[in-house]
Order: C-alpha cells, then sequence, then structure tokens
C-alpha cells in the first residue's frame, strides 16, 4: 500500500491532507472519486485576450490565436477585438487556423490589443460512429510533420507497441496505455512543451507536457496507421469533478493552455483522447506523485480520459507547422499562444515580464 493510499484511508485524521485532496474525494464516502463526463452539458463563455508588449522600436506584429474548431462539441459564436495598431482577422485555408494579425508601427509606446471570443462548449462521450470524414482529412491525419515523423524510431516503436493488435481501437489503446504507463508528466518543462516526439524516443527522456505527451500519442497513433491529431486549446473552468489539475485554478488563465488528442475510429468517428492529462493528475494531484493506474484517485482518470473530455475547455486549432501570415521567423510548430515579433526577432510567449498578456473566461448565463 503507498504512501497515498494510507493517507486516503486516515484522511479523516488530519485537516491538512483534505487540503490537497479533490473536492470530489472529500465529498463522498467512499474513497474513489468520480469522473465521468456527459455530453449535453453545454456551456457558453466569453474568452478575453489581452496583450501588451514593450514600447514599438520597430515595426511589431502580433497574432493571437481565436477558436476555430467548429464541431459537434464546440461552437464559435463570434469574436470581437480593439487594438492601437492595426488589427485584422486572418485565417489558414490549408489548416483552418483563424488568428487575429496585429501590426504596430514603430514608436508606438504602449502596443496592446484585447480580443474577445464567445464560444459554446460541451463535453464529449466515447458514443456511436460519428459522421463520416473526408478522406483528404485522414490523410492529412496520417502524415508526418516537422515534429511528428512516422518512420525510424517513431515506426519501430509504433509497430512494437501495437503487436498483435488488429483493429483501429485495439492499436488505439495499446498507444494509449504505453504512453500513459512509459511517458510523465515533468513539470519544468516551459509552457507546454515542443512535441519533438523523435528526440523525446532517442534520448528516452519521455517526460513533458501536455503537447509533448499527447503528440508523442499522436505521432505513434500515425505511424501505426491510425489517424490521429493534436488538438491545441485552453482551459476555461475547474473540473466539475474535483480534480484541480484537470481545470484552470483561477479567473487568471495566462497558463492554463492545453493541448488534447483526437483519433479517428471507424466505429466512432473522431474519438477524444488526453494520456497526458492522466500523467498530470498522477504527478500533480496529490503532494506525492502516484505512478500506479490502478491508484484510485487515478482509475477513472485513466479510464474516463480513452474516449471522454469535460467540457471545460476551448480549442483553437488542429494545426501543425503553422506559417504565421506576414511573420519573418519561419513555422511554429503549433499555435497555442500569442505570438510577436519585431525587427529583433519572436518575442518569448513565455516571458511574462516581457511579453504579457492575460487570458480570462466568463460564462455567459443561459
Amino acid at each position: 500500500m503507498n504512501l497515498y493510499r494510507r493517507a486516503l484511508i486516515g484522511r479523516a485524521a488530519g485537516l491538512g491532507l483534505a487540503a490537497t485532496l479533490p473536492r470530489a474525494v472529500l465529498a463522498q464516502s467512499t474513497t474513489i472519486p468520480r469522473f465521468a463526463p456527459q455530453a449535453g452539458d453545454w456551456r457558453t463563455f466569453d474568452v478575453t485576450t489581452r496583450v501588451d508588449l514593450p514600447a514599438a522600436t520597430s515595426a511589431t506584429r502580433l497574432w493571437v490565436p481565436l477558436p476555430s474548431v467548429q464541431t459537434t462539441w464546440q461552437l464559435p459564436l463570434g469574436d470581437s477585438f480593439a487594438s492601437n495598431g492595426t488589427a485584422r482577422v486572418v485565417a489558414d485555408g490549408a489548416q483552418g487556423v483563424r488568428v487575429v494579425a496585429v501590426e504596430f508601427a514603430a514608436g508606438v509606446t504602449q502596443p496592446f490589443a484585447e480580443i474577445t471570443s464567445r464560444v459554446r462548449t460541451q463535453s464529449r462521450t466515447l458514443g456511436a460512429a460519428g459522421g463520416r470524414e473526408d478522406a483528404s482529412t485522414l490523410r492529412a491525419a496520417l502524415a508526418p510533420t516537422r515534429l511528428l515523423p512516422t518512420d525510424g524510431i517513431v515506426r519501430d516503436t509504433a509497430l512494437k507497441v501495437t503487436r498483435g493488435a488488429r483493429s483501429d481501437q485495439a492499436k488505439a489503446h495499446a498507444i494509449y496505455d504505453w504512453v500513459v504507463g512509459n511517458a510523465w508528466r515533468e513539470p519544468k518543462v516551459k509552457g507546454c512543451g515542443e512535441g519533438d516526439i523523435k528526440t523525446m524516443l532517442e534520448t528516452g527522456n519521455l517526460g513533458g507536457k501536455c503537447a509533448d505527451l499527447n503528440a508523442l500519442f499522436v505521432g505513434l497513433c500515425r505511424a501505426a496507421g491510425v489517424p490521429a491529431r493534436d488538438v491545441y486549446g485552453v482551459r476555461l473552468a475547474p473540473s466539475a469533478f474535483g480534480y484541480q489539475q484537470l481545470g484552470s485554478g483561477s479567473a487568471k488563465l495566462s497558463g492554463a493552455q492545453h493541448c488534447r488528442a483526437e483519433v479517428y475510429l471507424q466505429a466512432h468517428g473522431w474519438t477524444a483522447m488526453d494520456p497526458a492529462d492522466v500523467a498530470k493528475v498522477m504527478r500533480q494531484e496529490a503532494p506525492e506523485w502516484i505512478k500506479r493506474t490502478d491508484d484510485p484517485l487515478i482509475a477513472p482518470v485513466n479510464t474516463g480520459l480513452y474516449g471522454n473530455w469535460e467540457g471545460n475547455w476551448m480549442a483553437y486549432n488542429t494545426a501543425h507547422d503553422v506559417l504565421l501570415p506576414g511573420t519573418q521567423e519561419g513555422e511554429l510548430g503549433f499555435v497555442m499562444y500569442p505570438v510577436a515579433e519585431n525587427a529583433d526577432g519572436r518575442f518569448d510567449s513565455y516571458h511574462p515580464d516581457y511579453f504579457k498578456y492575460t487570458i480570462r473566461a466568463e460564462q455567459v448565463p443561459a
């Protein structure tokens, strides 16, 4: 019995431990928490991103992602923006990325942009078959990208992990279990990680954050012949099931970006996946790192995040290798953060003292 199990059984003995446990655990007489998202829990949010840049010593460009995923679980309802630069909405027709692109002339002393998007979201569950996907979309979801190669060590690993699996569901489940069992959440990684899965596999360092671990799932699925894609977004609200790590912890969401994953299964269509969040709960939900998926705190999440998402999250896009309109700095592996650049190069999106931005979400009353 590990330390967390002993503490869980005896939690009534100390208020200090109670403060660290999910609300869902404390509210039940059983020690097993619940994690069971249900479709139909539609909510509407206004999501506002405010960016404040240093004085523009040269022409400065800013891009802020907009929710561009429109599907059965998300409906973008419109965007508005204000800025002291020249701002417009632009879209990447190839991958469907939408951003507000802003240009500031040299000499603007306090460059800013504020963008508000209204979006409806609901949870996703593993259910009946969805609509058929077109062949070009599925081909794109099998293709290699700069950070997601499908040959070499990635293919070799995918074939080993899925050995004996015949169906697409069996392959996806084997890869999901392998990522949860072999990769881990590394809190020291900047932002959401880079998603360089070839380097991860070559070095054996499978620690990372969501853009690393879910990219590993997606890349291995593609290499095994199962269409998959990353979905880049941001958490909007706390989890309804008490898990602190599965929702936003405050009104300020500047560090709440989160990448999820989807896999296309013949029986279900596009199917929700999030092995990275299983790893996050294992590493950070309790005071110590829990390394067993059958632990009562982990088991519901490990089971639930295969095929299900909670609708407290908004998706921006599913794009890889993105060339922002007007950029001078080359492609990005993905777009999930505000991005800016000037004559000196691209700003560090993770440097809050220099590149200041806030994200806030407010639920709109029904």
